[in-house]
């Protein structure tokens, strides 16, 4: 009699980690690690069968999942200007509920759509629009339950392209980069009722997400704004430690990375920062700082979109023009540089996530590829053609969104559509 219960938490065990969601922005934890098993190791063909497939309208925001649905922004352009919010059913891409507002875009660039993913957390849905239109859903019937017009309410210093940061949830707060006046860069919500718990900083935003870390029982918050590089208290706002560090065009894009008690952070006209962490997170140090002499001619690695990946003592990210490069942890000097992985152009970008041993590749061409990276090299193991870039994001045809991998699945959008294939074994 007493075996049952010892097989139901057997089979509960073993199906969350083959099953995992991937219900915030770069999955769960925001490091793109990807833990589901029983995945192909190498693709049938150089294209992969696509499993369903949904029209959409044009928009950046990359796709989440949770409790079988699947979410995403657009923008609808005619007759009226108009961002969306989007559930469809995981297993079959069937729309099972839709939300419309007014939103005419003013003052941005590269006004395709929203840009920020849909969190998912405790039955809720929080999204962000372009101009600052800020919801909090219930997830499973896509009723409001609470909004707010950020940009009237907190005066807006719009960033050049848009608000664009994935909100974070910590504890009963969702913190968010609102970019407004009167010390309102940062502002903490309660995420139940949208009142404002803390603010501080007068930072303009940039396009990067913020990430919580921990270490001794001290959580801190990460925020990479057009300013500066920080630590936050995440109950008070208090701000543990910054960095001043203005990027050129607002240009803080990736997500700061943490490995082995130091942050690390890379942009387009700006270069690559390295600081270590002290013993509990709450002070920091620089540890190197490099700049090339222009967007061609760069230094170290700078990034555009894609978030670097660190493994062991070397760090892996795409330099300004499309070039994969390693550079050793300790110093920001070139290792080596590979130029196959995406066609070489300006901003050209791929997104990393981290499977096991392998580290799997979403290229701006739409092509999906598996690969290891070591010091010795880029070593390809197979790649396969996924989802047509389009041109309403940039007019030689991109696919800047990033993919979500879930339950052994993966979901990836263009400007025209949503579209879900097996990575299953």
């Amino acid at each position: 009699m007493k075996i049952l219960p010892v097989l139901i938490l057997l089979f509960a065990f073993v199906g969350s980690v083959v099953a995992q969601d991937w219900p915030d922005w770069r999955g769960t934890n925001r490091d793109a690690i990807w833990k589901s098993e029983n995945i192909i190791e190498k693709f049938e063909s150089d294209t992969i069968a696509i499993k369903w497939r949904v029209p959409i309208n044009p928009g950046y925001s990359g796709p989440t999942v949770a409790n079988g649905k699947v979410y995403l922004s657009d923008r609808i352009e005619k007759p009226v200007s108009q961002e969306r919010v989007l559930c469809f059913d995981e297993t079959s891409g069937k729309m099972l509920w839709e939300f419309t507002y007014d939103c005419e875009y003013s003052g941005i660039g590269y006004p395709a759509g929203p840009r920020a993913s849909v969190v998912i957390h405790e039955n809720k849905a929080y999204t962000l629009g372009s101009m600052g239109d800020l919801f909090c859903f219930d997830a499973e019937k896509g009723s409001v339950i609470w909004e707010k017009n950020l940009n009237k309410a907190y005066e807006i210093n719009m960033p050049i392209w848009g608000i664009a940061s994935t909100p974070l949830i910590v504890k009963n707060k969702l913190i968010v980069h609102v970019s407004g006046n009167n010390n309102a860069g940062i502002v903490a919500f309660d995420k139940n009722t949208g009142n404002e718990i803390w603010r501080n900083l007068n930072d303009r935003a940039g396009y990067s997400a913020p990430i919580l870390i921990e270490k001794n029982g001290k959580q801190v918050v990460v925020n990479w704004t057009e300013h500066s590089l920080s630590g936050l208290n995440p109950e008070t706002g208090e701000v543990y430690w910054r960095f001043p560090w203005q990027t050129g065009s607002g240009m803080s894009i990736a997500t700061p990375v943490l490995s082995d008690d130091h942050i690390f952070v890379s942009a387009f006209y700006s270069g690559s920062l390295l600081i270590k962490l002290g013993n509990d997170y709450t002070t920091a140090e620089k540890v190197w700082q490099r700049e090339g002499e222009s967007e061609r001619k760069t230094d170290a690695l700078h990034c555009v979109m894609n978030t670097p990946i660190i493994l062991g003592k070397y760090i892996y990210g795409v330099d300004s023009y499309g070039e994969l490069r390693c550079l050793d942890f300790n110093t920001g000097d070139r290792i080596w540089e590979d130029q196959t992985a995406v066609k070489k152009a300006r901003w050209a970008n791929i997104h990393f996530v981290q499977h096991q041993e392998n580290i799997w590749m979403f290229n701006e061409q739409g092509e999906l590829l598996i690969t290891q990276l070591s010091p010795n090299g880029f070593n390809e193991i197979s790649r396969t053609f996924l989802i047509a870039p389009t041109r309403k994001q940039l007019g030689r045809g991109v696919c800047w969104s990033h993919p979500a991998f879930a339950n052994q699945h993966i979901f990836i959008r263009n400007d025209e559509e949503l579209v879900c294939a097996s990575l299953q074994k």
